[in-house]
């Protein structure tokens, strides 16, 4: 038969001397002990705790649990008969040596059932019922009177290793430039002391306590087919480069607009880009002759079936010259032959002409940036 000892603490501030005293003067001989570590809560079922565990899968029947008093074991109703169960199960025996349990048999059983006595059971379960009273008066009481202590103005726990002055003085040194480690050295206290005491002015603290700016919404705007062509040229930026290649193309006529969607900012860059082409006329492209002045011997132009294109290219940065006119009927190349006669019409040089958006004839002046300074600024 072995002698085996349990003992408990709530909390880590609390000591086992009393456990231990109690223990010693019951002259246990040999007694293993197991202890939990300190902090255990005796709301933590028994059966679920590390150390009572280890003592129930050492024991061997007929070996003898110590506790000094029951409440070190359990305090709940529940629990000190799941224990009794255990314990009968196990066949080990139960000696409580202080308190209300130390006078009671706790093992006893009927001989035909097997089961606790009536008035065993019964008092097991009116003291375990005070002792869990207990317990819970003392929680209610315990925050009854933080309360009251922080209505007060007063904070629980270990009191500051800086205070007052020293506090005052830390913060100044340490935004003259001094590190932390070298103030928990003067003052002789830790490094989490220095940090506490200035704990608003740590980096970490100023970049979380800074509002963080909302993003711009992105803009979907359409941009002349001629003004992207004129942009990519020109050595843009990362953002700008991938806002003009990831837009999407839609066709208008011959021609066609370029749907960008960027933020905000990338759309006044891509208008400051467009400068050159603010305050830029259309050169006229070179005039034709008239087909009263050619001669037989002046080739004629042959019929083309598709609009053609322009012949002038990019006289000016952003300018498109005019593309030649369609050629002539078969009836006017005939009159044109027999020098000039009928009533053919002059074939007189112009300017260049606004067509269709993007389209052949397009000159990329200022109405076409305007058109997406509007949308920019609109």
């Amino acid at each position: 038969m072995a002698n085996l000892g349990y003992k408990r603490v709530s909390t880590d501030q609390q000591s086992t001397a009393r456990q231990d005293l109690v223990l010693a003067e019951a002259g246990i001989e040999d007694p293993v002990i197991f202890e939990e570590e300190a902090g255990t809560s005796s709301r933590l079922h028994p059966l679920q705790r590390p150390k009572f565990g280890e003592l129930l899968t050492y024991a061997r029947p007929g070996d003898v649990v110590h506790v000094s008093e029951m409440f070190r074991l359990v305090r709940g109703n529940q629990h000190i008969l799941d224990v009794l169960d255990v314990l009968h199960r196990d066949r080990l025996a139960l000696r409580i040596h202080d308190g209300a349990f130390s006078a009671m048999d706790l093992t006893a059983r009927h001989p035909r059932t097997r089961e606790l006595l009536s008035t065993v059971k019964f008092m097991v379960q009116t003291l375990a019922a005070a002792g869990e009273l207990q317990r819970d008066l003392q929680r209610e009481l315990t925050y009854d009177g933080l309360r009251a202590a922080e209505a007060k103005g007063n904070k629980g726990g270990r009191r500051p290793a800086l205070a007052g002055e020293a506090v005052a003085a830390v913060r100044a040194a340490y935004l003259d430039g001094r590190t932390i480690a070298a103030l928990a050295r003067e003052h002789a206290v830790s490094r989490g002391a220095i940090r506490t005491a200035v704990a608003d002015l740590l980096p970490e603290h100023v970049a979380a306590d800074e509002p963080a700016l909302a993003p711009e919404p992105s803009v979907t705007l359409d941009m002349p087919g001629k003004v992207a062509d004129f942009l990519r040229k020109l050595e843009l930026d990362t953002a700008e480069r991938a806002a003009i290649d990831q837009g999407e193309k839609v066709r208008r006529g011959q021609g066609y607009t370029l749907r960008i969607t960027a933020m905000p900012a990338v759309h006044r860059d891509l208008l400051d880009r467009c400068q050159p082409l603010n305050g830029t006329t259309a050169i006229p492209a070179p005039a034709r002759p008239a087909a009263s002045t050619r001669t037989a011997s002046t080739p004629c132009p042959k019929r083309r079936t598709s609009a053609p294109e322009p012949t002038g290219g990019l006289l000016a940065p952003g300018v498109w010259a005019r593309a030649p006119r369609p050629a002539q009927s078969a009836r006017r190349r005939t009159q044109a032959g027999q020098g000039g006669q009928g009533s053919a019409a002059q074939d007189t040089g112009r300017g260049p002409v606004r067509g269709r958006a993007g389209g052949p004839g397009n000159v990329c002046d200022d109405h076409d940036v305007n058109a997406f300074k509007s949308g920019v600024t609109g």
